[in-house]
């Protein structure tokens, strides 16, 4: 049986992992491919997005793991688990289509799913860990906004 901090520690692990996934496959796009792109002016720097997503994963993780400690086993937290891996999911595959595969509609197509599924793991971990839910919201935001220059980038290019 894990510790409290054993489960912290792999939440943030996984959470590191599917960043690095990100990065792996983004980091070598930037100069290039993604300069190249006609983008919305309400695009942010390229140093902004490394700084929102490190503190993201780690709210990520952090909303893992106390719905994983500090919720009680039942239907509810099983279902806000569930969410929460669905939209780690659709967040890790978002990146090599976009990025990897230059796939702007398809990328498109999942990060809108992504914020539904988002909103989801919000409303169903608020049932369980409210404070699990609120570390959610930041990102919820982001991925909202990111969504608008996905579809920005979609739309001029």
């Amino acid at each position: 049986m894990l510790t409290s901090i054993g489960r912290l520690l792999l939440s943030l692990l996984l959470c590191a992992a599917v960043a690095g996934i990100a990065g792996a496959v983004t980091a070598p796009e930037i100069n290039g491919w993604y300069v190249s792109l006609a983008k919305p002016s309400w695009t942010p720097s390229r140093s902004t997005f490394p700084i929102a997503w490190a503190i993201l994963y780690v709210l990520m993780a952090l909303s893992l793991w106390r719905l994983w400690d500090h919720a009680l086993p039942s239907p509810a937290r099983r279902e806000a688990l569930l969410f929460f891996f669905a939209q780690l999911l659709l967040n890790a595959v978002w990146s090599p289509v976009f990025f990897g595969l230059h796939n702007l509609h398809i990328a498109l197509a999942i990060i809108i799913v992504l914020v539904v599924t988002i909103v989801g793991t919000i409303f169903t971990s608020a049932r369980v860990d409210p404070p699990a839910a609120w570390m959610l919201v930041p990102y919820f935001f982001w991925v909202a906004y990111a969504t608008t220059l996905n579809a920005g980038i979609v739309a001029m290019n």
